[in-house]
């Protein structure tokens, strides 16, 4: 593979081509109107303007991305994640065009793209699953049936569901009808499908999951798990591997799984296999994501292996070289991803000029981003400025790196989830690892945010009204 394409923008363009850099095969990146200026177009070979601001007048036109990669040569394609990279047509598309798409195959991200048809190709690996029907409902009636059989509370929720959209928690019978009526009618406008089908909703769940790599030659290997449960509106904002409750046993029983769902559906490239693990430690399938995740840094950080380099030689062909046993877990590591957000304001987008914009550096830190000083932050895409990524021997120790790194990092023109990072690390559920998927709502408001910056800022002026008085105690003889 001599070049290729980038079919997506920020970060994540950026850290792919970082590794395609580093294995001397050239780049190229394609934007829209609004990221003209941005990093990703510079750090490319080269670069081409597919379109208006809007994603689907640029980045979610696959044949745009395809007259591309004819015109300039390309050999594959790296979706990233987001946009087009668990899209079955587009890969179908790039692999009709003899390109190789480096990622799974369409029939892979078709069945585990849909967590019906993802259930039922799993259905005969043993994997424990929540109990609930794998089929959709679409009369309230039966699933109030169900939820007797089950209990409540149950899940409503979206077959071509993700990021929290179509998912509805209904405890009480006489509420399954209107909850129901409002997850398909979220469903069809998110995803043009309004399938819903019905599960118990386990009450008090970490969610945990599995990296996985599988090549064309038959091997499948797990990279450990990374723990995903500190979200808001059910999409992640702090994640960390390896994770503080997986005995080793559980770490091998939930590995092998993973390994098997991906055998279900003759998986290759990386993916992630996601579990719900209740409080008693029983862990059930939720579904898979067929790309590279968001969070991959920190797999990547305690693993020692670059996963964007083992897709690019995977989609080559070539085996892996790793086998199961030569792996181990080094050390702990922690994301927090940096959302242009206000963590005052119910989390609502905080959209600007980046007049200030120093990220940290040094020892154990890892910035991914795709944002300098002086840029606009588009109204167009997803709010994610950077991830911070932070490494130590201990998981206290990356703990307590990610609290400085958060400290260090400068932002103004924005408001960002870094404040809210910083009270996940000093909280004390999130340090002694006794937490699930509430954290947010069980522990945060955006008074106990306000009232410890403003204490914060209440020592600062104390020591510096200290430092006056001691200065001022100095004896300052006047120069002639």
């Amino acid at each position: 593979m001599k070049k290729i394409l980038i079919a997506n923008r920020g970060e994540i363009a950026i850290r792919v081509m970082k590794t395609a850099r580093k294995m001397g095969i050239k780049t190229v990146a394609v934007f829209s109107e609004a990221d003209r200026n941005a990093p990703h177009v510079r750090f490319a070979d080269e670069a081409i303007c597919i379109g208006e601001a809007p994603s689907n007048k640029s980045y979610l036109v696959g044949k745009k991305i395809i007259e591309v990669c004819k015109k300039l040569h390309v050999d594959g394609i790296h979706p990233g994640y987001g946009f087009l990279s668990e899209n079955a047509d587009f890969a179908k598309l790039v692999e009709d065009n003899n390109i190789i798409f480096i990622g799974p195959k369409s029939y892979a991200i078709k069945t585990m793209g849909d967590k019906l048809a993802a259930k039922d190709a799993v259905k005969n690996y043993n994997i424990p699953m929540v109990p609930g029907v794998d089929r959709a409902i679409t009369d309230p009636k039966e699933a109030v049936e169900i939820a007797k059989q089950i209990g409540f509370p149950i899940l409503i929720k979206a077959a071509a569901g993700g990021g929290g959209k179509g998912m509805r928690i209904v405890e009480h019978e006489k509420d399954v009808q209107k909850q129901m009526e409002r997850a398909i009618s979220e469903a069809t406008s998110a995803f043009g499908d309004g399938s819903v089908f019905v599960e118990k909703y386990i009450t008090s769940p970490r969610h945990i999951e599995i990296q996985i790599l599988a090549d064309s030659h038959g091997k499948v290997l797990h990279f450990f798990e990374r723990e995903c449960s500190v979200q808001r509106r059910h999409q992640k904002v702090v994640e960390e591997a390896p994770s503080s409750i997986l005995t080793p046993e559980l770490r091998k029983k939930m590995g092998q799984a993973a390994v098997d769902v991906a055998k279900s559906c003759n998986y290759l490239s990386a993916g992630t296999v996601e579990f719900l693990v209740d409080k008693n430690l029983n862990f059930y399938f939720l579904e898979m994501n067929t790309r590279l995740q968001v969070e991959h840094p920190v797999t990547e950080l305690i693993s020692g292996v670059d996963l964007v380099e083992q897709q690019i030689r995977i989609a080559c062909g070539e085996a892996i070289t790793i086998n199961q046993e030569d792996l181990k877990i080094n050390g702990h590591a922690i994301e927090l991803r940096v959302y242009a957000e206000d963590p005052l304001n119910n989390f609502l987008p905080s959209v600007g000029t980046l007049t200030t914009y120093q990220p940290p550096k040094g020892k154990g830190i890892r910035v991914d981003d795709g944002f300098e000083e002086g840029m606009d932050i588009p109204i167009y895409y997803d709010p994610m400025l950077s991830k911070l990524i932070t490494y130590g021997n201990t998981r206290e120790e990356a703990i307590q790196l990610m609290i400085d790194a958060i400290e260090d990092y400068k932002i103004e023109g924005a408001q960002t989830t870094l404040p809210f990072g910083k009270f996940v690390c000093e909280h004390e559920a999130f340090r002694t690892g006794k937490f699930d998927t509430h954290f947010v709502k069980n522990y945060y408001t955006p008074e106990k945010l306000q009232k410890r910056s403003e204490e914060k800022a209440k020592i600062a002026a104390l020591v510096a009204l200290k430092l006056y008085f001691e200065d001022q105690k100095i004896l300052r003889v006047p120069k002639h």
